[in-house]
């Protein structure tokens, strides 16, 4: 498989070190924490990726705070060794392999954070996102007939694939494919500031044969969130942070934008005025003068630039962070703002000489994309900037 000379590479750093904004690479900005989501292609073995691509993905990865990371493989050598390329203040956690029982074949991968320690603290909770027995028992009782309509194919068939097992269109939701990660953090501010804790949720959703699975995964998730935003007393969820892969249908902004602002409609309408609900990447960002005309606006995450699966959702009780509305984003260089880390478009400037990759042919881009797809990704990193605890007398009261 083809992939970028070292020569290549030198002029992707020159050309990255000398715009560095104009590929969406967000500022160090004191009083202000990066939080984000990365889907790292098949992230396993130290030997699957060259040096020089291993320290490009050190080099972005450095520029959160708080990365969430999807697609770790079993083999967490590569992961580790990112991390150490990144810097002594950078720390880890991992979860198990999810998406398949353990030593058969499956979707398994792991879920990972890295997180800055000068801003961030790991706190106590850290959980799996899961349906518990009765929740699954319940929904089996109030849909029998659909559920046994949908496995009569395989019913009672001995030694049925995983593969089958797939392919089996659900009726409705029962659970994750891939069991999503949650851990509690601890965001630093100023130092008389108090600090406030947040729940942080790591999720990749099923991509799947069926739409309607990926929206009931989808679904699935925001009912767990409303849940524990409700739960008034659970002082680690009065804030949550969903960073992740959610594979959600988002190709065409014009069509499926209606659905998704539906949805978060009635989430607010759920947890109540008290909770700020926010999903930048749904809208388009109001500052940004990189947007593309054919997405309505709509920053694209995926490297073949078609798709948005890959999102960022705020759900705030903390009055300190203040109003996370769309049209605020970009206006104090504190934040809140939100971009993507173009670095598809970076890559068809230094490498190929083109303004954007959409001015590549058809054949170029077929070479093109062979190039990082599988050693560097398909998915871009994305990221929220939001403003750091100020003292108690300068507090951010939260819009109604």
């Amino acid at each position: 498989m083809s992939v970028f000379t070292s020569e290549q590479w030198k002029a992707i750093r020159k050309e990255l070190n000398h715009n560095p904004e104009d590929y969406g690479v967000p500022r160090r900005v004191y009083g202000s924490a990066v939080v984000g989501s990365f889907n790292i292609r098949k992230l396993g073995s130290v030997t699957k990726r060259n040096r020089n691509t291993w320290h490009f993905l050190a080099d972005m990865c450095r520029h959160f705070d708080l990365l969430a990371i999807q697609e770790v493989m079993n083999d967490t050598g590569g992961l580790r060794h990112l991390v150490s390329l990144m810097g002594d203040q950078f720390d880890l956690i991992v979860s198990d392999t999810t998406g398949a029982f353990p030593d058969k074949k499956g979707l398994d991968e792991r879920l990972a954070y890295i997180y800055n320690r000068n801003l961030f603290q790991l706190r106590g909770v850290i959980t799996d996102v899961t349906w518990d027995r009765t929740q699954v028992l319940q929904t089996l009782v109030e849909n029998f007939p659909a559920f046994a309509q949908a496995i009569q194919p395989v019913a009672g068939k001995k030694g049925v694939s995983a593969g089958e097992i797939r392919k089996i269109k659900m009726p409705t939701f029962l659970a994750f494919i891939r069991t999503p990660f949650a851990a509690e953090f601890e965001v630093f501010g100023h130092p008389r500031a108090e600090r406030f804790p947040f729940m942080a949720i790591n999720a990749h959703l099923n991509f799947g044969k069926f739409i309607s699975d990926r929206e009931q995964e989808f679904d699935a998730l925001l009912k767990w969130m409303i849940g524990k935003v409700r739960e008034e007393e659970t002082v680690h969820a009065r804030n949550i942070l969903l960073l992740g892969d959610l594979n959600l249908n988002y190709d065409s902004p014009e069509r499926d934008h209606p659905v998704l602002v539906e949805k978060l409609r009635a989430l607010n309408n759920k947890v109540g005025r008290k909770v700020n609900v926010c999903a930048p990447f749904l809208d388009p960002h109001p500052q940004s003068m990189q947007l593309m005309a054919k997405t309505g606006g709509a920053f694209r995450t995926n490297a073949r630039l078609s798709e948005t699966f890959d999102q960022i959702a705020i759900l705030s009780r903390d009055e300190r962070l203040g109003s996370l509305s769309t049209n605020q984003m970009g206006r104090d260089p504190r934040g809140p703002d939100f971009g993507v880390i173009d670095f598809v478009n970076l890559f068809a400037k230094a490498v190929m000489g083109k303004a954007s990759a959409d001015s590549l042919s058809k054949e170029e881009k077929k070479e093109f994309f062979k190039k990082f797809e599988h050693k560097v990704s398909d998915h871009m990193p994305l990221w929220f900037r939001f403003r750091l605890p100020d003292e108690p007398e300068g507090q951010v009261s939260l819009a109604p």
